[in-house]
């Protein structure tokens, strides 16, 4: 294990400055979604609906093209939904963000009990207590989105993002910190 954890250091090591100037960028973007969550709520999902263009004019373009098969049309049919959601994601700035947040407090519902039925899972071990207590905290979250719709898809989406963001950039600035540090004791 101290061979792996040495070899980590040593390939982060020489990317430090890149990931530390990575981590900084993502740090400002995570602080700009939490402060304007509903901008960033629109941008996700703007770039969702685009990807649902994209997917959608390359699977039409398919199923143009592959005429002989029995299933173009079919194929073509969902190339137009997908057209249909990408145009209505990519182009109108309010809709959609009801049903992703909604769609996120069913994925946090789902979460949080999985996540309690692991806590029971590990009841006699030692800190079950605290799957339990993230299973019912990530409950807490999903029900408070959804019975809180409409309000909640004007900020939950880019709070996430935000949130999201922010933590990963904290964590690369510290990866870059501690391959720095590594070399500075192994330099001493």
């Amino acid at each position: 294990m101290a061979d792996l954890n040495a070899t980590i250091l040593q390939s982060i090591r020489g990317q430090a400055p890149l990931f530390k100037k990575w981590g900084i960028a993502l740090i400002v973007i995570g602080v700009l979604a939490i402060l304007f969550p509903l901008v960033f709520s629109i941008a996700a999902k703007t770039l969702l609906g685009w990807i649902f263009l994209l997917s959608g004019a390359a699977m039409l373009w398919h199923a143009f093209q592959a005429t002989g098969w029995r299933s173009a049309t079919f194929s073509g049919l969902i190339a137009v939904m997908h057209l249909a959601l990408g145009v209505y994601l990519g182009f109108f700035a309010l809709t959609g963000l009801v049903g992703l947040t909604f769609l996120l407090g069913l994925i946090f519902l789902c979460q949080g009990g999985i996540e309690v039925l692991m806590a029971n899972q590990h009841r006699p071990e030692k800190g079950w207590g605290w799957l339990i207590f993230n299973g019912a905290v990530t409950l807490m979250l999903g029900l408070l989105l959804i019975l809180g719709l409409p309000g909640t898809a004007m900020w939950a989406i880019g709070l996430m993002l935000g949130i999201n963001f922010l933590t990963s950039g904290l964590a690369l600035v510290a990866l870059a910190a501690a391959a720095q540090k590594s070399d500075a004791d192994l330099s001493a």
